[in-house]
């Protein structure tokens, strides 16, 4: 053996803060860093988004240094130009000796060092989980020192006469270690001295197979409390033996914050040498993907979200490196406060008549709703001509009287918050012209609440109510600006017909709507009933998608039928009516794009998608900067796209894929929004997704079977299949209506692409019933624009009828009552129609 000199105390001091760092040996350190660096190349974003670990005040701008959170190595200071807090590197660390080595090669003297020298050079710079840098100028290198602690396992595994397969084996590898101990400790005091650990040397004579190290090193290197001995603890961590705990008690964590806050998620899993902790979302790992609001934070590798959104919902899973075996699942549930809509705002009534007042709220927990009238609480036995409807989202008077005029309040509360609005009810002599009737009159009442119907002959305006064509726009009647007319006749055509596609309601002040013969958008005023405007765009437009958010209007145009070369435009500014202009995107090669909608609680939408057929992918598109973000692949799923929806709970997209000749059915396939990434599939559920306008429930229709599958999104962000029902309707199209006798909840009515019934369901129950023989729809030939050869319009989201086209006429259905209101006859392929009113 070859004498060596005994390290100074700063040395063992250093090896012992080294050691509870690097938890694992080179080998184990090489294996994780170059897992990380093929995760990193693997699932991180294609473009740079930089982290955003701050928290906003409630005007959503930066508040001061105490709402401001800095990376690790920097501090926030006030810039005194600006008044505006920065992040600056920190001047100097305390003194304290805590070394660790860092991902370049230096040693730093404690953990503040090397965060500050990784803020100064701009760099990331990790703590390496390693002894190499420990062992620079030693004779008895890592290497050898792990081949000692290697061959002293096997000759503890051979005197037991048990041959281990594998040394990965975590057990078998502490039972060998609690044996080598008990067999060192000759004087059985709980401690291995130095002649102890030099008896084994002498008592095996492998002084040669040791190279330069001996296991006297162990009490040299792994004597963390430097008291000249090595207890079982100090052993198991020289040997890499792990023991993680998790309390059972805290498998599953809950927590719940408000929308908007921030939060933290602490992985409880705890032990010696514990290695780094994993998170993941939807079995996808989020400690490499550089998301924009989720991030590592802290030295206990915590989950830092900041300003949660109903996305965030769901379940997050947390394990140390290597022991996916032990793990914690943290459910996060986001509270967001109510959010309501009275209607009307205000209305007239003469004596005598009924009167509703309508509240619809929003809310997580489900609000719970009550009724002032001026500022007095209102209950049931108040009057016996007074009802609280769905759970009191609905205040019915049967007969009204003067003293019934007053502010009737509505009040939503839960957990997190109150809103309230309020809805004037004003009784008047029909003889008198009161302001009361003024203003409910220029308030466009008398042009609202309105079915706009566009069809061979024109377009027809309809108040469902009474069943009356309120106005007819002939083909032929001019535009106004212009003085063309709205469906030029074709030449060799004896007949003047219209032809359109695709409409969207702007705000309830316009109505866009395509003319695919003409290549071209007719813009209609909806207070004066005119057609005000056309606007040229590509061949063939055929779908138009009205962005809320943005107030844009996309266009789809197919160029020629073959869908050869189609484009995507969008219109800026399409509320205004005035300086319209097209801007064509580069955005090429789609067959078709999906946009999700807004609610109550969701009033911005941030991306849209745009997907071909024939390829297995979409692509995820800015819809402020019109530029395209990234391509999430389904190849592995062999899943080419044919329709999306969309829930703000839990973040999800749902992916219809297109049917495949070898397999029969294909079930969906699921993306989370916040990891853009393909979580598998919808269990067995296949078909056509619809979304209910709260986000709560998914109904997927299987077009051929007649299949419909309900499934409930909960506010933890589960996806749960409530029931699942046959029918004998293959379904075109489908709506949903507000429950009339139940709070937030709906139901759904469904049409056929070639049958005459219609299909009706009460979603919280699955009860069915069918309105029948309502005529013959438009055939699929006949309308090539889509695949909702017929479609059923509902009425807002306070409406009670509903509008679905056959091939000459159109049916009007009062939902409430679940009859057929009315037929309205001579309304040739009216498959194009726009609801006004309610918003």
């Amino acid at each position: 053996m070859k004498s060596r000199s005994f390290w100074p105390f700063l040395i063992i001091l250093v090896i012992l803060l080294s050691a509870a760092w690097g938890w694992m040996e080179s080998n184990w350190s090489r294996r994780f860093y170059s897992d990380a660096g093929r995760l990193t190349h693997e699932e991180s974003r294609s473009f740079e988004i930089s982290r955003r670990k701050v928290q906003y005040g409630e005007g959503g701008l930066h508040a001061s240094c105490e709402k401001k959170y800095c990376v690790r190595g920097s501090k926030c200071v006030i810039n005194k130009e600006t008044d505006k807090p920065e992040c600056r590197c920190i001047d100097n660390c305390k003194p304290s000796y805590m070394p660790v080595c860092g991902s370049d090669g230096k040693f730093y003297e404690n953990h503040c060092e090397l965060h500050r020298a990784s803020c100064l050079q701009r760099k990331k710079i990790y703590i390496i989980h390693s002894k190499d840098c420990f062992f620079k100028g030693e004779t008895c290198t890592m290497a050898q020192y792990s081949q000692l602690k290697g061959i002293l396992l096997d000759l503890q595994s051979h005197h037991q006469r048990q041959q281990t397969q594998s040394r990965e084996d975590r057990t078998q590898k502490r039972f060998l270690v609690e044996d080598m101990f008990n067999h060192l400790d000759i004087d059985g005091d709980g401690h291995l001295s130095s002649p102890e650990l030099a008896q084994l040397m002498k008592r095996k004579d492998l002084e040669d197979d040791f190279l330069d190290c001996t296991p006297e090193n162990l009490l040299q290197f792994d004597d963390y409390n430097n008291d000249g001995y090595l207890n079982l603890p100090e052993l198991y961590t020289a040997f890499q033996v792990v023991q993680l705990t998790l309390p059972e008690d805290q498998m599953v964590s809950m927590t719940t914050v408000t929308v908007g806050l921030s939060t933290v998620l602490t992985c409880a899993i705890h032990g010696p040498l514990r290695p780094p902790i994993i998170w993941k979302r939807n079995g996808v790992t989020l400690n490499f993907l550089d998301l924009e609001d989720i991030n590592d934070f802290g030295e206990d590798d915590s989950l830092y979200i900041t300003k949660v959104t109903t996305i965030h919902m769901g379940n997050y899973t947390c394990h140390a490196y290597g022991y996916e075996e032990l793990y914690q699942t943290h459910i996060l549930q986001v509270n967001v406060p109510p959010v309501i809509r009275v209607y009307p705002e205000t209305q007239a009534q003469e004596p005598g008549i009924s009167a509703s007042l309508k509240c619809h709220a929003e809310g997580i927990p489900n609000p719970k709703i009550s009724w002032l009238k001026n500022g007095i609480g209102i209950t049931p036995k108040s009057s016996k001509q007074l009802m609280l409807l769905a759970n009191g989202s609905e205040l019915h008077i049967s007969s009204v009287r003067y003293e019934d005029t007053g502010a009737y309040t509505c009040i939503a509360k839960n957990d997190v918050g109150v809103d309230e609005d309020i809805s004037s009810l004003f009784i008047e002599d029909s003889a008198r012209k009161t302001l009361a009737n003024i203003l409910w009159r220029e308030e466009g009442l008398c042009v609202g609440n309105m079915f706009y119907v566009f069809a061979d002959d024109g377009i027809t305006i309809i108040q469902p109510n009474d069943c009356e064509i309120q106005r007819h726009i002939k083909p032929n009647d001019r535009v106004f600006t212009s003085y063309a007319e709205i469906c030029p006749r074709v030449e060799g055509e004896n007949i003047q017909f219209c032809l359109w596609a695709s409409a969207v309601n702007v705000r309830d002040k316009y109505i866009y709507v395509t003319q695919p013969k003409w290549n071209r958008i007719m813009i209609l005023d909806i207070q004066t009933q005119k057609v005000i405007q056309a606007l040229a765009v590509d061949p063939l437009p055929v779908k138009l998608h009205y962005d809320k958010s943005h107030d844009q209007v996309w266009l789809l145009s197919w160029v020629d039928m073959e869908k050869s070369h189609p484009t995507l435009q969008v219109i800026p500014e399409a509320s205004t009516g005035e300086n319209l202009h097209i801007i064509h995107t580069h955005l090429d090669g789609m067959d078709d794009y999906f946009i999700p909608t807004t609610n109550l609680i969701i009033n911005h939408i941030r991306f849209g998608f745009i997907f071909n057929k024939s390829k297995s992918e979409v692509h995820k598109i800015d819809l402020e900067t019109v530029a395209l973000i990234k391509t999430i692949s389904f190849k592995n799923y062999s899943c080419l796209p044919q329709a999306m929806a969309y829930t703000h709970l839990g973040g999800y997209l749902f992916i219809q894929c297109k049917m495949n000749t070898s397999i029969l059915i294909t079930p969906q396939l699921i993306i989370d929004s916040v990891t853009d990434s393909v979580i598998g599939p919808n269990s067995d559920v296949s078909g056509t997704p619809y979304i209910s306008p709260d986000g709560r429930y998914l109904v997927s229709t299987e077009e051929h079977s007649g299949r419909i599958r309900v499934q409930a999104i909960t506010v933890q962000g589960e996806i749960k299949l409530i029931y699942d029902l046959q029918t004998t309707i293959q379904i075109s199209d489908l709506t949903f209506l507000s429950s009339f006798t139940e709070g937030n909840q709906y139901y759904i009515y469904a049409t056929s692409h070639l049958q005459t019934d219609v299909l009706f369901v009460e979603l919280s129950t699955g009860k069915m019933d069918i309105l029948k023989n309502l005529k013959d729809p438009i055939k699929s030939k006949d309308w090539p624009w889509s695949s909702y050869n017929r479609i059923i319009q509902d009425s807002g989201l306070f409406g009670q009828y509903l509008i679905t086209p056959a091939k000459d006429s159109l049916f009007i259905i009062n939902g409430r009552q679940n009859t057929l209101r009315c037929e309205v006859s001579g309304i040739k392929r009216g498959n194009t129609v726009v609801w006004v009113g309610d918003v």
